[in-house]
């Protein structure tokens, strides 16, 4: 299928074209996503593996990160000119090879060098997956296609992380990264199939060369400041999530992963329920999520504080632990289609810069994270992640005119 789809479609915005295309896309995300958080997972089976310690495993998402975050820009400027489709298979072949290097890596840097391979495509491909979702209906339904495509984040938690840490528990993590190499190879042929090409054309191109990195859009640039505060705060304790389960929860074994299934599944609840307001009121969704979030890490960093395995602490982990998942798994496509909201005209561009900022936010929470685990313990951890979490909710509500922008044009 060759046929460019450029503007919304007049038979109503969710045609089974349509809906089949958002589908593939929801798939690649749910396979860059899982690739990009298996270590989460399966970190105490990497770590015995590969003789490291599990501080050292947790440096795989910040060094994943800051690859993304550095390689991002430049590589939305290199295929500015290329159809949309082809941008994205790009990067799952990028995905497909990274993976299957990394299930056969004998030592750790082997393993850290595989995951390069996909970490510099990774910013690219959310540079340009949410923006064909977003062109291919009305302005009006902007936000509802994004969260559409981010289902595959949702599932990625649900199904993805608990599968993988459930396969390193059982058979080893190497299985699951071959399964993941599997997936991202089927989604690469399916994208193919399903997809239109999607051709800019010469005066999209050079417009969108001239705004990439424009320092001029204030709000779009305070947008991302704070999309990277709130991911540092999370990132610095999700890295740990597994270790936050064990240790504060109480929960361990095999039902680590349910819980880890709970929250992923408790996320696409959130991403239900917020899909309309995020349309319509994308501050108080975005700000009520933020706050809900800080006070997850708040009653957390508590129980950490409190010590002692109770029933009362078990019960109230577990709750905050779905929490967790219900406030942190519906922000993202909120924000990114709020900052696509920046440049009504080139989406792709503020979701460029939206993604390299959430990539800075990973390697930053992951890096500081991983120094708060080590020399402090996971209560000073999560109280850092209700600090900064908080921080960025204060902004989201007190900054004047943040949200108050043009819809996304479906038109390129």
């Amino acid at each position: 299928m060759t046929a460019d789809v450029s503007s919304p479609p007049r038979s109503g915005p969710w045609t089974p074209r349509v809906a089949l295309a958002l589908a593939v896309l929801a798939a690649a995300a749910f396979v860059y996503v899982t690739a990009e958080i298996m270590p989460v997972g399966a970190l105490p089976a990497i770590a015995a593996d590969l003789h490291v310690s599990e501080a050292v495993v947790g440096t795989l998402l910040a060094s994943y990160a800051l690859v993304a975050a550095v390689a991002t820009v430049p590589l939305v400027r290199w295929t500015a000119s290329w159809p949309r489709r082809r941008t994205l298979m790009f990067t799952l072949v990028c995905l497909t090879v990274s993976q299957l290097i990394s299930a056969l890596a004998p030592t750790f840097a082997v393993l850290a060098l595989g995951r390069v391979l996909c970490a510099m495509t990774h910013g690219l491909m959310w540079s340009v997956i949410a923006p064909i979702g977003t062109r291919m209906v009305p302005a009006t339904h902007a936000a509802r296609a994004t969260m559409a495509v981010y289902v595959g984040t949702g599932l990625a938690l649900v199904v993805g992380s608990p599968l993988t840490a459930a396969l390193s528990e059982l058979w080893g993590w190497r299985l699951a990264v071959a399964a993941i190499t599997v997936a991202a190879l089927a989604v690469l042929i399916s994208a193919r199939l399903a997809l239109p090409l999607m051709a800019t054309t010469a005066e999209s191109v050079q417009a969108r060369r001239r705004r990439i990195g424009d320092r001029r859009n204030h709000r779009l640039l305070i947008m991302c400041a704070l999309t990277l505060v709130g991911v540092t705060g999370h990132f610095i304790s999700y890295t740990f999530i597994v270790v936050i389960i064990r240790d504060i929860v109480g929960v361990t074994g095999p039902n680590l992963a349910w819980l880890l299934a709970a929250y992923g599944v408790a996320g696409l609840a959130s991403m239900a329920v917020l899909a309309r307001p995020g349309d319509r009121h994308p501050k108080a969704a975005i700000g009520g999520c933020l706050g809900g979030l800080a006070l997850v890490f708040a009653v957390l960093a508590t129980l950490g504080y409190a010590g002692g395995a109770t029933a009362g602490t078990l019960l109230t982990g577990i709750v905050a632990v779905i929490a967790w998942g219900a406030t942190a798994t519906a922000m993202p496509p909120m924000l990114q289609s709020a900052a696509m909201r920046h440049s009504p005209d080139d989406p792709d561009s503020a979701s460029g810069l939206y993604v390299a900022a959430f990539q800075v936010g990973i390697m930053a929470g992951s890096l500081l994270g991983g120094l708060l685990f080590e020399h402090a313990g996971e209560a000073v951890m999560l109280t850092g992640s209700a600090v900064l979490v908080a921080a960025a909710m204060a902004g989201a509500v007190l900054v004047p005119n943040l949200f108050a922008v043009a819809p996304v044009t479906s038109e390129k």
